[in-house]
């Protein structure tokens, strides 16, 4: 199985570069098309902060050093979570595989640009989600799959008791 979960790291990685290259060839930096009007925009923006542009604004020289090593240690735990985990096709290893994927995408930019391009835009009115783009997505459904898997699953005990009752 393990080289399923490691095949869906792989997709969201591919994914996110070709999403993140075809935006970044076709639409100036802070520039962007209309998709759905006051909802949905795809713009062209570089984040040069963590997530959601924490920190964008920081004049710290060891910002980009300090995100970067924090996305390793990040990697290094997430890829031996899922190595460990990864026997069966379950919502962890998708959750873990999805995080993966997505961190590495990420990963990819700040080496690559120092910046992490983002270019999905939701809002409403004058009120706006931070843009985002396809390696933040997988990481954020990763950790909602985790989520549940944490809090909708049953532990072995309880299993054990209910197949007795």
């Amino acid at each position: 199985m393990r080289i399923y979960h490691f095949l869906i790291s792989l997709g969201i990685v591919i994914l996110d570069r070709l999403t993140k290259l075809a935006i970044e060839r076709r639409i100036p930096l802070h520039d962007g098309i209309q998709i759905i009007p006051g909802f949905f925009r795809i713009t062209h923006l570089e984040n040069r902060g963590a997530a959601f542009g924490l920190f964008a604004d920081s004049p710290s020289e060891w910002k980009i050093g300090m995100l970067v090593l924090f996305s390793v240690v990040a990697l290094l735990i997430v890829g031996t979570l899922l190595w460990k985990n990864s026997h069966s096709m379950s919502s962890t290893g998708i959750g873990l595989s999805l995080i993966l994927g997505g961190a590495v995408g990420n990963l990819w930019d700040r080496l690559a640009a120092g910046h992490v391009t983002d270019f999905l835009l939701f809002y409403i009115g004058r009120y706006q989600w931070p843009a985002f783009n396809v390696a933040d997505s997988a990481i954020v459904i990763g950790a909602t799959l985790l989520v549940f898997e944490i809090v909708f699953s049953k532990n072995p005990a309880e299993e054990k008791s209910s197949i007795r009752s």
